[in-house]
């Protein structure tokens, strides 16, 4: 399913997620680079160019002061007015992850100096979804797996992988695992 994999670095909220991580550079003064995996909302834009978020979850490969008050403002396309910010509570473990994200991660070119930015694979965006499943992770999933970016069966497959190193109980998981596979199923139809 790699093969069909386009980001979509074009649309204002990629801009402002862009200007963002500008900034933040430039804040920090990094002076080496560091690695940042994009997950949540802005990973799914950045996928479908369809959801719209405003808060960035990301998890740097190195400890970093986030600052709280670093945000860009930026206008979307149909001339909303938005500001893109770090969600500075963000954190990858609260999540289901398979122990290989990092490493299934695809680079997302964004013209920056230091950061390397990536964003988790189809797959593993919607497993990480399975944890919280709210309304917008449910669409999140379906809008993924409607763009033919995954599949019921990845999902299904790589969800188990992760069980052993989620933390957490997981009765409730295994239920939204169920739920979450129904949907994927009826977006692949």
């Amino acid at each position: 399913m790699a093969a069909n994999i386009f980001l979509h670095t074009d649309t204002a909220l990629a801009q402002g997620l862009q200007a963002l991580f500008k900034r933040l550079e430039a804040r920090l003064g990094l002076s080496v680079p560091v690695k940042v995996f994009l997950a949540g909302g802005m990973a799914v834009h950045l996928y479908t160019a369809g959801r719209v978020t405003t808060d960035v979850d990301a998890e740097f490969g190195a400890r970093l002061l986030l600052p709280n008050d670093l945000a860009v403002e930026i206008v979307l396309e149909d001339g909303t007015p938005q500001l893109v910010y770090l969600d500075t509570n963000y954190n990858p473990t609260f999540a289901l992850m398979h122990e290989d994200y990092q490493n299934d991660a695809i680079p997302v070119e964004l013209g920056l100096e230091w950061f390397h930015v990536y964003v988790l694979s189809p797959c593993d965006l919607a497993v990480s979804k399975i944890a919280r499943f709210a309304e917008s992770d449910r669409e999140d999933i379906v809008a993924l797996v409607r763009l033919g970016l995954t599949d019921a069966d990845a999902i299904e497959r790589r969800a188990l992988s992760a069980l052993s190193g989620y933390v957490g109980g997981q009765a409730m998981l295994l239920l939204n695992l169920r739920d979450a596979l129904s949907l994927a199923r009826a977006a692949e139809g």
